[in-house]
């Protein structure tokens, strides 16, 4: 069985100042973005140009196949497939004039809006020379970091069902935010402690400048804390990440306290998103 990775698209440096830049295939961890590099060919589009707001949080896939491979019509029926399940984000480069381009078009105009582009004509021909992946189906997947997590190379079954697993693994990996929490185990009767919960945004996001924030504390009746329900004002946000901490103290004995904490976030694409979470925190005071 042919091997189904062979590295990473990276963008190259001039190789012959009199012919202009070259592109190079990458390498595996390497940054490719949806838009390509500056050595690359000048590219006709279908619809718009890739964008990267469109593709933000999603996995990418590049796709090359030239007009009249049987093995790239194939394909193409998986290619809607993964484009159906969402969080993904398809920028097809076809071999082949805007006829062609359209008959191997895995965007489907209205159907997949927001969901990749299509290019055609010379400087996909030029492209494809360049990079090594003709005639295809070669497919260069991205994660939701932009750096390259599979070259497949291959049209038979098994290297696209190969594919098709490495992509549906990549989705099932996104993540909005994740949570961590930090509170104490033991404590002095008296002594103040803290209990804060932190929610680390995904990249792409922003926290929401307009959804309220808030975050509401459960507690036993002898905690004494400085809040139990903080705004977005009385947390911190640095870049990614918003804090809410308050700070208590109790008397001997063991506990046990939740924390709820609600949030919004905006997307690079305009969309807009709710989240929430809690924690819980045990511990024992003496």
């Amino acid at each position: 069985m042919s091997c189904l990775v062979l590295g990473m698209l990276t963008v190259g440096a001039a190789a012959d100042t009199a012919k202009g830049p070259v592109a190079t295939l990458p390498k595996l961890g390497d940054a490719f973005t949806p838009q390509g590099g500056a050595d690359w060919p000048k590219l006709q589009w279908v619809y718009d140009s890739p964008s990267a707001n469109d593709a933000a949080g999603k996995v990418v896939l590049h796709w090359f196949c030239t007009a009249k491979v049987a093995a790239c019509a194939d394909d193409l029926a998986r290619l809607i497939t993964l484009r159906d399940a969402g969080r993904v984000y398809i920028v097809a480069y076809i071999d082949g004039v805007e006829r062609d381009a359209k008959k191997l078009d895995p965007i489907r105009e209205s159907e997949g809006v927001g969901k990749g582009t299509v290019a055609y004509g010379k400087g996909v021909k030029t492209l494809i020379k360049q990079l090594g992946v003709g005639p295809g189906p070669t497919t260069i997947v991205t994660d939701v970091d932009g750096k390259v997590a599979m070259i497949s190379p291959n049209s038979d079954a098994m290297s696209l069902d190969a594919r098709d697993t490495k992509v549906n693994a990549l989705i099932a990996a996104i993540k909005e935010f994740t949570t961590t929490q930090d509170g104490p185990t033991i404590a002095k009767p008296s002594e103040q402690f803290a209990m804060s919960i932190k929610i680390q945004l995904a990249s792409w996001l922003s926290f929401s400048k307009t959804t309220p924030m808030e975050f509401k504390l459960t507690i036993p009746k002898d905690i004494k804390c400085d809040a139990t329900a903080l705004k977005a004002e009385q947390m911190k946000i640095e870049g990614h990440v918003l804090t809410a901490t308050v700070n208590c103290s109790a008397p001997k004995g063991s506990y046990e306290a939740r924390g709820d904490i609600r949030f919004g976030y905006d997307s690079p694409a305009g969309g807009a998103g709710l989240g929430n979470d809690g924690a819980k925190w045990k511990f024992e005071i003496k």
